[in-house]
């Protein structure tokens, strides 16, 4: 199956190991394509190329596009600003687009107690697999 990562820029070296899991697994997985610049970063320096990776070179349209083209989305969702599994405003859009395009939407954890998203997040009728990659079915 060809999935779409999708997942706060934080958890950019997370993403890479679980899209080399995934690989092994059979899948191919594809992460942003500017995934590598964000790689040892501090959360600090990522926060500064997240907005000139969105505003220079159109990062949020480029991974719209990768999620055209996939079967399915992987979000991956950590814990963030005190939140068990986090989803932030990209993700959310990304979530949405994918749900638009009748793309299967897996959660790598529990939906978050978010206000406002967690109703979203459950009319879209995500699957979560608790973090068991394996769960995610071809």
């Amino acid at each position: 199956m060809r999935i779409t990562l999708c997942y706060s820029m934080q958890f950019a070296d997370k993403a890479e190991d679980v899209r080399l899991t995934l690989g092994y697994l059979g899948h191919t997985a594809f992460t942003t394509k500017c995934n590598h610049k964000y790689l040892g970063l501090s959360d600090q320096e990522k926060e500064k190329l997240k907005l000139e990776e969105k505003y220079n070179h159109d990062a949020i349209r480029e991974h719209g596009g990768l999620i055209k083209e996939s079967d399915a989305i992987l979000v991956i969702n950590y814990d963030k600003h005190g939140i068990a599994g986090y989803i932030g405003g990209n993700v959310f859009l990304e979530m949405g687009l994918a749900h638009f395009l009748d793309k299967k939407i897996y959660l790598l954890n529990p939906i978050p107690k978010m206000p406002y998203y967690e109703t979203e997040i459950i009319a879209m009728r995500p699957v979560v697999i608790g973090g068991d990659l394996e769960k995610i079915l071809a």
